[in-house]
């Protein structure tokens, strides 16, 4: 068995995850599924953060990509319909355990998660993707052995360290009140008062809650780099939060030079994972204004390079923004 190619068209217009809508509370009372090993147990339905693996849902889908803010997740798509692609999850779910919290496994039925399905256009199981900081990565389709599937996490994990991405999954539940944790639990590393408190806030849907976490924690220490990209990351989700993606593509089209307008669709493509068709419109939007307006599309995409982090797009993008100045 060997991995298979991921084909760019195959998560096209995936990505914008954005679309989902925000759950209310955690899905409850889902049915098991695979993923469960001796090591994990059955995966908890419904939130992040309660083991090495998860159930996802369309309802539950916004917490677990905040929850990618802090550490890498990785999302198995499969079908019940097809046993093979459960026995994957069971792999995956077996590499999460072993990871010790480096990244935490998501298992989605996409027959009965049919608003993942649309979004992500998921037209082959299984399909494995990852999220870093909120953005898809895709890694690859198909099931994999053990030892084809473990180089490939070891690339994702790599790349999460070189954007910022190194806190931990929670390797096993909390044990119950009054009882000892055993020797096994591994706890996570304890975070900085004002970065955990951004933390809970975001998974808890208090988006202004974390900006002023963020805010406090810049204003303790101005060169926090953690504190500055997270507070740059949630002002993102605030802006696109509740937009209506299509009327703002729509408003966009129709006034192409219009700042306000190409800049929100700049962040819902950026929050869906097209960081190069968002950079590419901004670039086009500093060659075809000036002044103010101009300053304004330059400033913000600078913002958006600080938000994805050293990658190649970004320093693509900012060749191309150099040759728009000059």
């Amino acid at each position: 068995m060997s991995q298979q190619p991921f084909p760019p068209s195959a998560l096209r217009g995936a990505v914008d995850l954005s679309a989902l809508a925000r759950p209310k509370a955690p899905a409850r009372g889902q049915g098991p599924t695979p993923g469960g090993t001796p090591a994990t147990g059955t995966p908890t339905a419904g939130a992040p953060g309660q083991g090495p693996v998860v159930i996802g849902t369309d309802e539950s889908f916004q917490e677990i990509v905040n929850a990618s803010l802090r550490y890498p997740v990785v999302v198995v798509l499969w079908s019940a319909r097809l046993p093979e692609s459960g026995d994957f999850v069971k792999i995956m779910g077996g590499l999460a355990s072993a990871s010790e919290g480096r990244f935490q496994l998501v298992s989605v039925d996409v027959d009965t998660n049919p608003g993942l399905q649309q979004a992500l256009q998921v037209k082959q199981v299984p399909v494995t993707i990852a999220l870093l900081q909120g953005r898809p990565v895709p890694l690859f389709i198909g099931p994999l052995l053990p030892q084809e599937a473990q180089p490939i996490l070891d690339e994702l994990l790599q790349l999460a360290v070189q954007n910022g991405v190194t806190g931990r999954a929670p390797v096993a539940d909390h044990p119950p009140e009054g009882e000892a944790e055993g020797p096994e639990t591994v706890a996570e590393p304890e975070l900085p008062p004002l970065i955990a408190r951004a933390y809970d806030a975001i998974d808890a849907g208090d988006l202004d809650g974390a900006v002023e976490a963020y805010e406090q924690a810049l204003e303790d220490t101005p060169g926090d780099a953690e504190a500055k990209v997270g507070l740059a990351q949630v002002r993102l989700m605030k802006r696109t939060e509740g937009v209506d993606a299509v009327a703002a593509r729509a408003a966009a089209e129709a006034s192409p030079t219009e700042v306000a307008a190409q800049v929100l669709v700049a962040d819902l493509d950026v929050l869906g994972g097209h960081v190069s068709d968002a950079f590419g419109r901004l670039v086009d939007l500093v060659r075809v204004t000036s002044g103010d307006e101009r300053n304004a599309a330059r400033e913000h995409l600078l913002q958006l390079f600080e938000i994805v982090g050293p990658t190649d797009e970004v320093t693509a993008a900012r060749r191309a923004l150099m040759s728009a100045l000059f």
